[in-house]
């Protein structure tokens, strides 16, 4: 059964949201500090650097998750894992650069992230609402980069809460007034000075913002609409409701949404702190891939679920483990990619050596695919740099 239908159906009759057909976006579940892969996508049950992490079966066969993931397990036919992911960037600051941009990071060029690019090449026409969104943003929010501040993921907090800054803190009149105001400083300005007045971009600014503050499609962010039996099913939790904006969110044309859950650097007493997480983490996850199945949105959506590197395969002497970004794990479901499927194999001795190493940029380079973007393409930064989308090969094995 599909609960909250019609928010599409309702932004469209009063003139937005996304053109009929085209709904592609991603979703990025961002684990905040590091996930240890042992105790989520990629348990070794019984061998030592296990530690007592135990896992269970799912509803492929083959593959098995840490325990804890009883409701993510019944929708891996939907989901694959990349368990052999390899980077050169084990401080956080460096690796989330890497890792929501698909390049290293360089002095010479700011990077977009994949949302800003998705956002870039797909465009958002009919959306009144920022196209790219941060929900509960962590320290390093995703960026437009050189596509410019723009494409700059729009960040809001918990969506249980009222939306901040999109409702006039005077009457309307009064408002207006102040508009009329503002209308007559900016010609004053503008006379004899057409060309630094259009390159501020202010007109197009205020005029974004206020259409942004009238529309119908604000109504995506408040899950307060969803009956109660929906955000059970999601988890009472700022990440669950995070997770439920997100599929409200691309339901009404919005391309990227970006949901944070943080306090996976677990350097110390590493299994009960990530036991909280993942308790935090599976219901939203499960909900979110079955919810936009039902609803037929998840062959044009793109989930990608991981941080910004693994866990060290041993425990520290304070039962953590620290920062590991030799053969780590992300989850990927939806946007037509083949689900069910494990790339990749992690040494069950704790070791550096992966089966089929993958990098952040083979998943960048999928996830374009997928949303028919060519990784390949070249575009030119401000400074007549041409930079790749990406500089990684789309793993064959998950594209449909």
């Amino acid at each position: 059964m599909v609960f909250g239908g019609g928010l599409w159906q309702v932004a469209r009759a009063l003139g937005g949201g996304a053109a009929d057909g085209d709904r592609r976006a991603v979703i990025l579940l961002w684990l905040d500090g590091g996930p240890s892969q042992l105790e989520t996508f990629d348990p070794h049950p019984g061998r030592p650097i296990a530690a007592g992490t135990e896992a269970i079966a799912t509803a492929v066969p083959e593959i098995r998750l840490a325990a804890g993931f009883q409701r993510l397990a019944e929708q891996m036919a939907d989901v694959s894992l990349v368990r052999s992911l390899v980077s050169k960037e084990g401080d956080h600051e460096r690796a989330t650069y890497y890792v929501k941009n698909g390049h290293r990071l360089d002095p010479t060029v700011v990077h977009p992230s994949v949302g800003a690019i998705v956002c870039d090449q797909l465009g958002a026409d009919g959306v009144e609402i920022p196209p790219h969104v941060s929900i509960l943003p962590g320290r390093w929010p995703a960026r437009g980069g050189f596509l410019g501040a723009s494409l700059d993921a729009f960040k809001v907090e918990d969506p249980g809460g009222r939306l901040p800054d999109v409702e006039p803190h005077v009457s309307v009149d009064r408002s207006e007034r102040r508009f009329s105001d503002l209308e007559v400083v900016e010609h004053q300005f503008a006379e004899g000075r057409e060309h630094q007045y259009a390159q501020t971009r202010h007109r197009q600014t205020v005029e974004g913002a206020r259409t942004m503050m009238g529309s119908a499609q604000l109504r995506a962010f408040d899950v307060g609409e969803e009956p109660s039996a929906v955000l059970e099913r999601y988890g009472d939790t700022e990440f669950g409701r995070g997770c439920l904006a997100a599929r409200r969110l691309v339901e009404v044309g919005v391309r990227c949404v970006e949901v944070s859950l943080r306090g996976w650097d677990t350097h110390v007493d590493n299994h009960t702190n990530t036991r909280e997480l993942v308790r935090t983490l599976d219901p939203a996850f499960a909900a979110l891939v079955a919810d936009l199945r039902e609803r037929e949105l998840l062959s044009q959506t793109v989930v990608m679920c991981g941080g910004e590197f693994g866990r060290t395969p041993r425990l520290n002497r304070l039962d953590g483990r620290d920062h590991w970004p030799h053969g780590f794990s992300f989850a990927l479901a939806g946007g037509g990619l083949r689900g069910g499927q494990v790339v990749g194999e992690t040494d069950p001795e704790g070791g550096r050596e992966v089966k089929d190493p993958r990098t952040i940029a083979d998943v960048h380079a999928t996830v374009l695919r997928a949303l028919g973007i060519d990784p390949e393409l070249e575009l030119v930064t401000p400074a007549a740099r041409p930079v790749k989308l990406s500089d990684g090969v789309a793993i064959r094995q998950l594209l449909g």
